[in-house]
């Protein structure tokens, strides 16, 4: 059948319509698609605290093991485990009747040595003018007096042993040397006590301040010399600023603490040096065996900050992604000196005034363009302080 002139213009027209719009769409489908929409901001410099952390025990200001300095059975008990005590108040009791009984023989060996004292002073009286008279020889004399000087002599002895019997008795009760808190007492009424026991009756600790003892590696301590003023090490840990302690729970102790010492040589087996730092405790809150953290502050005038979410990492190493021409962005490493809980402080690798990428990095790639979005840096600081 022969199709008219006219159908086979519109099936023609038809098809090349057709043809186009597949063609459009086909170019719609492989067309990029809009670059993505993220926070820029510049690089700016602040003034700024930054922190280093070193692992620390905690002591008391003195702990003191205390211990019988006579032998006996354990009569009496006058603390709790853990109850704090003071200074001269009474802890333990020993058996004191065998002692009171030595403090006896001992008085009474001293009044027998007086007894003899004055029978050979009765001697030395009665032979004197009988050798001025030329009646007996003074040999005799000579050792009257010899043994009224040997007579004054074990009196002498005698009561040498009568202090320290009443030494030994004053022993039996043990009282506090300092005041602290009373640590585990293995020790039970009735008890042999002895002074050659392994075990001290208790720990009595007295942490009215705390010692905070850590270690710096060689580096840190010659960076620690060279950072603050002064002719000896002496004057220079008092230059310092004040230190802080991070303990166990991560939140910061109150009082802030002061270094004190230095060890005076370094260990040859971990190449460190130990230091200590003392903190207030009037409310006991620190205890013997405590751990934590010291931090010691470092003040910076001028710091580079970023943000801690406008950095990736990629085998160690941390980058950023700067904001480059054509609004096409770059990765760069940066070398990173200190931090706070939001924010890196930059020594190497980004410079004030350039651009950084702050959020939304995770699909960057190098060379891929952007449409910034720039927010002020110190709209980010008031947003989130240093």
């Amino acid at each position: 059948m022969k199709i008219p002139g006219k159908i086979r213009f519109i099936v023609l027209i038809s098809s090349i319509i057709l043809l186009q719009n597949c063609t459009k769409a086909a170019e719609g489908s492989n067309a990029a698609p809009p670059a993505p929409e993220l926070p820029v901001y510049t690089v700016i410099t602040s003034p700024a605290t930054t922190y280093q952390e070193f692992p620390t025990a905690l002591e008391g200001k003195n702990n003191v093991e205390i211990r019988s300095q006579v032998d006996g059975y354990l009569d009496r008990i006058y603390v709790e485990e853990g109850s704090y005590v003071r200074a001269g108040q009474p802890l333990f009791k020993i058996d004191s009747r065998s002692y009171g009984e030595q403090v006896n023989m001992a008085q009474a060996n001293l009044q027998a040595a007086n007894a003899n004292i004055e029978k050979a002073r009765v001697e030395v009286d009665r032979l004197q003018p009988l050798v001025a008279a030329k009646v007996v020889s003074d040999v005799q004399l000579k050792t009257a007096k010899a043994n009224y000087a040997a007579a004054v002599a074990a009196a002498s002895q005698a009561k040498a042993s009568v202090g320290s019997a009443r030494i030994n008795v004053g022993f039996t009760t043990i009282t506090a040397p300092v005041s602290g808190y009373i640590g585990r007492i293995p020790y039970k009424k009735g008890s042999l006590i002895s002074r050659t026991d392994p075990n001290p009756l208790t720990l009595l600790s007295d942490i009215s301040e705390i010692y905070a003892y850590f270690s710096l590696s060689e580096l840190d301590f010659i960076a620690f010399q060279n950072k603050y003023p002064g002719a000896s090490l002496e004057e220079k840990l008092k230059n310092m600023p004040m230190v802080e302690l991070v303990i166990a729970d991560n939140s910061i102790y109150p009082e802030k603490g002061k270094m004190s010492i230095v060890d005076g040589q370094f260990d040859k087996t971990t190449g460190a040096i130990s230091v200590r730092a003392v903190f207030p405790n009037a409310q006991g809150t620190l205890r013997t065996g405590n751990t934590g953290r010291v931090r010691m502050p470092q003040m910076l005038s001028n710091a580079v900050i970023i943000p801690q979410e406008s950095t990736f990492e990629i085998q160690d190493k941390t980058y950023v992604y700067i904001l480059g021409k054509d609004n096409k962005v770059t990765s760069k490493p940066v070398k990173i000196s200190g931090k706070t809980s939001g924010y890196y402080f930059i020594s190497e690798g980004v410079t004030p005034g350039e651009k950084i990428v702050y959020t939304g990095i995770g699909n960057l790639k190098d060379g891929v363009s952007i449409k910034p979005k720039t927010i002020s840096s110190d709209s980010l600081l008031r947003a989130k302080p240093l």
